[in-house]
């Protein structure tokens, strides 16, 4: 009989110590799956696609086939072989996947622009490191048939002026099907996709074929947007574009002096706020934003380089947002722009991704209450002074 009862106290006690841990299991899972997955959704299911007018006197809002939906991010900075930690990139661009895969499915974009900066060394990556980082790429940001991506190049991808080389130049431009001055047009919208490292001016070979092809379309642009009877010879064997003001994407800001005047959360910090921009460095160089400005005569500016945002005014009436970083490695609140698009209008949102700080703070909270859990489990959470006590009397009777 006392067999029996020692054998089925013994089984009561291994089963509860299986289902404390079956508990612990449970709530450990829970709490990996909504920091790691679920999270994304709940944060980017708030963000709402910003609605565009078809016209500033109608006031009628644009249906849904004849607005373009962009989303624009910068600088994700995928890791290399020599300054990416495997820690490092694993967590950073797992961030980016779920973030970028996360946006995908929930809001449906149809084109998606990455402003450069794709990855961290490109500028000085091997043949094979090239081939390891792109194929990594690609499995970050895979997307759909319906989706569009174009990817824009930044001096982390090429190097700066100084380190381009016709090599690093064509690998890149093999890989994204990208050019040194390209004309993009998508539901009447016309995008100009700049190479901001070839605005360097110096009559280099990769500066003067940039300049050329954002020459000759200034030109079929400018000739598209004339009235037919104010048409000239000049313009007689150009093909028409769509006679809608451009929108100007590149990696490079336009120049300004600096940040001081940014606001906003995601700004720069106030300790990098007033600190000088190098022409040619942080933004491109004054004469070559005033070439860009003349050229095209932009509606909107979209840029990156800065890891800030970042909205100003050229000329007091055309915008540029400086898009901040997409990486936790760079921003601990990462963001993208959400653009509803017109030939004649547009509207953005931003959309915020999850703080990094907030992830790591839901860990902190569910390790404390784990620990509280497994004392409380042992009866261990006695007052201080039993406790103590007790520790006395074990001590003693050694």
């Amino acid at each position: 009989m006392l067999i029996f009862n020692w054998a089925t106290v013994k089984s009561l006690s291994l089963k509860k110590r299986l289902c404390f841990l079956l508990k612990l299991g449970c709530f450990v899972s829970s709490v990996l799956v909504f920091c790691e997955f679920l999270i994304y959704y709940v944060v980017i299911f708030q963000c709402q696609w910003p609605e565009v007018k078809g016209g500033a006197h109608r006031g009628e809002k644009e249906t849904s086939p004849s607005v373009l939906k962009a989303i624009i991010l910068a600088d994700t900075h995928l890791l290399g072989e020599i300054k990416g930690h495997w820690l490092d990139k694993l967590r950073r661009e797992w961030q980016m996947e779920r973030s970028f895969q996360t946006a995908l499915w929930l809001l449906q974009p149809d084109i998606v622009f990455i402003l450069g900066d794709v990855f961290d060394e490109g500028k000085w990556s091997s043949p094979q490191a090239w081939a390891d980082d792109v194929r990594r790429f690609w499995k970050l940001f895979k997307h759909p048939v319906s989706t569009e991506l174009v990817v824009l190049v930044g001096n982390h991808d090429i190097g700066f002026h100084y380190e381009v080389t016709p090599y690093k130049v064509n690998r890149f431009e093999k890989v994204f099907n990208f050019t040194s001055g390209k004309l993009l047009t998508r539901k009447g919208t016309n995008f100009i996709l700049v190479n901001s490292v070839a605005m360097e001016g110096d009559g280099c070979a990769l500066c003067r074929a940039s300049e050329a092809k954002l020459v000759a379309l200034s030109h079929q642009l400018n000739c598209s947007q004339q009235k037919l009877n104010h048409s000239n010879n000049r313009c007689s064997d150009v093909e028409k574009l769509p006679a809608s003001e451009p929108i100007l994407l590149q990696h490079y800001p336009l120049y300004r002096r600096s940040d001081a005047e940014c606001s906003g959360e995601d700004a720069a910090p106030p300790e990098e706020k007033n600190i000088p921009f190098r022409e040619k460095y942080d933004v491109l160089s004054r004469e070559a934003s005033q070439k860009l400005l003349w050229w095209f005569h932009p509606r909107l500016i979209l840029s990156g380089h800065t890891h800030s945002a970042c909205e100003v005014l050229h000329g007091g009436s055309i915008p540029e947002i400086s898009v901040p970083s997409f990486s936790w490695r760079n921003r601990n609140n990462p963001s993208f722009i959400m653009g509803s698009i017109t030939p004649a209008d547009f509207s953005l949102q931003k959309c915020f991704l999850p703080y990094e700080s907030r992830v790591f703070t839901i860990y902190c909270a569910a390790g404390a209450l784990l620990v509280i859990l497994i004392l409380a489990h042992f009866q261990l959470l006695t007052p201080p002074f039993y406790f103590a006590q007790r520790l006395i009397s074990k001590h003693k009777a050694v």
